[in-house]
């Protein structure tokens, strides 16, 4: 990864990232829709040309369809092809047992079918995937190792971009998922060593849909049996909270989706706090 002592402008950045990818023939960047991966892909298509450059989706039971619509029309606005690629890591018993590693397992499928079935395919010389500089110094990104181990690059990482770098470059190239929050996938929202099923992530998905439905949109529905908890980006929470009406709302909402009881966060957004609940009690 790059050291940097100083500033740099985003198109500095641009350049940097541009560099790390100038010579690839054909390149594949897994793709979500995301801020990261979708800078990437705006880069790579600047880079490379869009004749050179596929975009590739990974789906399935953990990817919601508002993101999988979301990720398409992202990708057309920037000029690029969309290859979807159907990924099965709900049949491996690691993945479904959802410990802190479960990234790991989900990576690892998205990587392994690209290689196995995509790369050839669509002679694609290289994969690229959307990391950053600041995901490099997290604990809780075990899918990194599954990237490493099928030689998968990080670009926007090893330019030494961070996530705040990134939404700038963003703006700049007018990526439309710039500024967009974090969305990791449905599995996130189930405590580590609670079974992750379909049926699981669909209850969930459909409680999200329902708050999105209500004008929410930074927010979490945490799976814990027949309670929800929802957790609200601070602007929203204090509008869910602000008087009985939308926090009852709000209530509703969720238990259409089959939750028996439901409960609204009080601290807010917390993001990433099932992994890293599981690693500091690994550590103690």
């Amino acid at each position: 990864m790059e050291n940097v002592s100083r500033q740099r402008e985003p198109r500095e950045l641009v350049a940097a990232v541009r560099e790390r990818i100038r010579g690839v023939a054909r390149l594949g960047v897994a793709f979500s829709g995301g801020a990261d991966s979708s800078v990437l892909l705006a880069i790579a298509l600047r880079e490379l040309g869009p004749d050179r450059v596929v975009a590739l989706l990974g789906v399935s039971p953990s990817l919601a369809a508002r993101e999988r619509a979301a990720a398409h029309e992202v990708a057309h606005t920037l000029g690029a092809s969309v290859v979807e690629i159907e990924t099965h890591e709900g049949d491996d018993p690691d993945y479904r047992r959802n410990g802190p590693d479960r990234c790991f397992f989900c990576k690892q499928e998205l990587f392994r079918r690209i290689d196995d079935e995509v790369a050839d395919r669509y002679g694609l010389t290289a994969i690229a995937y959307g990391e950053n500089a600041d995901d490099t110094l997290r604990p809780d990104r075990p899918g990194s190792e599954a990237a490493r181990r099928h030689a998968v690059l990080a670009p926007l990482a090893a330019a030494g971009l961070t996530k705040a770098d990134v939404r700038a470059v963003g703006r700049l190239l007018r990526v439309p998922s710039a500024d967009k929050p974090a969305a990791p996938c449905l599995a996130s929202r189930v405590p580590h060593l609670r079974e992750v099923t379909p049926e699981v992530l669909g209850q969930i998905e459909r409680a999200e849909d329902a708050l999105h439905d209500l004008g929410y949109a930074v927010l979490r529905v945490r799976h814990h049996g027949t309670l929800a908890r929802v957790e609200l980006g601070d602007e929203e929470l204090q509008r869910a909270t602000a008087d009985e009406g939308e926090q009852a709302a709000v209530i509703a909402a969720v238990r259409s989706a089959g939750f028996a009881e439901v409960e609204i966060d009080p601290r807010g957004l917390q993001s990433g706090a099932n992994t890293l609940a599981a690693l500091r009690a690994a550590a103690r």
